[in-house]
């Protein structure tokens, strides 16, 4: 739910799962995201060894899907890297580019950066802000309505769970959550919430009470509700509930039903 956390200079500040909700104008809204990483990347001493590409996608990604959750349309992105400019610096941003350009972004006038340049480093930190803005009507938040059906797209995946589901096209991306988007005209989709570290559970919760509606859970979901979904890789969609086959057979990858809104 919205929950207002200042109110200076009668300019109300609001906090909606992960984003920060700032009104500039009567009709139009700032939406920042974040999202950070500590001890996963290609430094001798992280405890998950990836390369700083995949890193650098993965943590872009998920404050992106945060504000596009909400329909925000992405304006820049600032990050803070607490690694050396090269090569570590370099390659987590080729994977930040490559993820900023998916969503019609350009890394050199849309991107600030910032990395460590006094002392060496033998882990690897990392911190991603995304900024955007919507307009008032366009907000997708509280929309639900009583009798939607909530989907989940893709498998809870964390740590290198990540890295073997993606290959196998079982978690969600960017490229999912556009094309969510792009049903929202039409009517059928009416929210859309990334799933991170709190589990599905936590967020389907989230959903209902933004709507002041309650939930009957399925008898049968086939991922734990309670798992961390890491790096945003599951999607959930509150939608009319006879569209759930036309997304089936939209999305080739894991798509289940989680619960109805009652």
């Amino acid at each position: 739910m919205l929950r207002k956390i200042s109110n200076e200079n009668s300019s109300s500040i609001f906090s909606y799962r992960d984003v920060l909700i700032k009104p500039l104008s009567d009709d139009k809204f700032l939406v920042v995201g974040c999202d950070s990483s500590g001890s996963v990347g290609p430094k001798p001493e992280d405890l998950i060894r990836v390369s700083g590409e995949v890193l650098g996608k993965f943590i872009v990604r998920t404050a992106l899907m945060e504000i596009l959750a909400v329909r925000a349309k992405p304006l820049c992105i600032a990050c803070g890297l607490g690694v050396e400019p090269k090569p570590t610096g370099a390659s987590i941003l080729r994977g930040i580019k490559r993820e900023m350009r998916k969503v019609g972004l350009n890394p050199k006038c849309d991107l600030v950066i910032s990395t460590e340049k006094n002392f060496s480093t033998i882990q690897t930190g990392i911190g991603v802000a995304a900024i955007g803005l919507v307009e008032k009507s366009e907000l997708l938040i509280g929309k639900c309505e009583k009798g939607d059906t909530v989907i989940g797209i893709g498998l809870p995946s964390v740590g290198m769970e990540v890295i073997e589901n993606e290959r196998k096209n079982a978690i969600a991306d960017l490229e999912d959550l556009l094309k969510l988007l792009s049903m929202t005209p039409l009517g059928f989709v009416h929210a859309i919430i990334p799933v991170g570290s709190k589990g599905i559970g936590y967020e389907v919760n989230v959903l209902a009470k933004e709507s002041k509606l309650k939930l009957r859970f399925r008898e049968q979901v086939p991922v734990n509700l309670d798992k961390s979904a890491g790096p945003s890789t599951v999607i959930l969609a509150a939608i009319k509930e006879d569209y759930y086959r036309t997304l089936k057979s939209l999305f080739k990858k894991p798509i289940y039903e989680v619960a109805t809104l009652i």
